[in-house]
């Protein structure tokens, strides 16, 4: 939710002209400007919330894994490395804005492999969770979410680099679109998971009543 509601901030300060989260990256909103890449015009007011927004949500997601105390052994590891990647992705992010000035003098490469190790990162742990449904104490409803989501993002993080590649300097209108197809499904799912935890915890550790004694006492 850090993420998602830093993007919302940032993108509702960039007014002049308007920005759009179909058509527009989302790395745009990081950058102060003004600049110029892929034939995008990039000047966002708040760019430090969305850069305090990439530094912190995967930081926060890995400190979310490392507080699981239902997976150990394999099941630990194979949490802890897509949530490291993603949070050295959100940090990597944060530091290197993926400006047209980036691109020149060499950083924007950290900005890119940021970029991949939080697709990477956030859309296998995703998947990586949902199979472990019963472990982490979600329904197996949300476990298949969970898998969903992250294929989803895998899928859209795949075409998304296509379009990248191919487009060269005029990727397609709807390419914002496609990026955020690699991330929000993943945030959401992610996010939904740690509130059905968050509610399973409070239940397991509330107290319960004697035998015979009703709620109103």
């Amino acid at each position: 939710m850090i993420f998602l509601l830093a993007e919302f901030i940032a993108a509702m300060a960039w007014t002049d002209p308007a920005y759009s989260y179909t058509r527009h990256f989302i790395s745009n909103l990081g950058v102060h400007g003004p600049s110029t890449l892929f034939g995008q015009y990039m000047y966002s007011p708040l760019a430090w919330v969305m850069n305090a927004g990439f530094f912190l949500f995967g930081l926060t997601i890995l400190a979310g894994i490392v507080a699981l105390r239902d997976l150990a052994g394999r099941g630990r590891w194979a949490t802890l490395v897509p949530a490291a990647m993603l949070a050295v992705g959100g940090v990597l992010l944060a530091l290197f804005p993926g400006s047209g000035e980036a691109l020149e003098d060499g950083s924007g490469q950290y900005h890119s492999t940021g970029a991949f190790l939080g697709f990477v990162g956030g859309n296998v742990l995703a998947v990586v969770l949902g199979r472990r449904w019963q472990r982490i104490g979600v329904s197996p409803r949300t476990g298949r979410a969970l898998i969903t989501v992250g294929v989803i993002g895998l899928v859209s993080m795949a075409a998304y680099l296509g379009l990248i590649v191919s487009a060269g300097d005029d990727p397609v209108g709807v390419i914002g679109l496609i990026e955020r197809g690699a991330v929000h499904p993943f945030l959401i799912g992610l996010s939904c998971a740690g509130a059905a935890i968050s509610k399973r915890r409070g239940a397991s550790t509330a107290p319960s009543l004697p035998a015979g004694a009703h709620a109103a006492d």
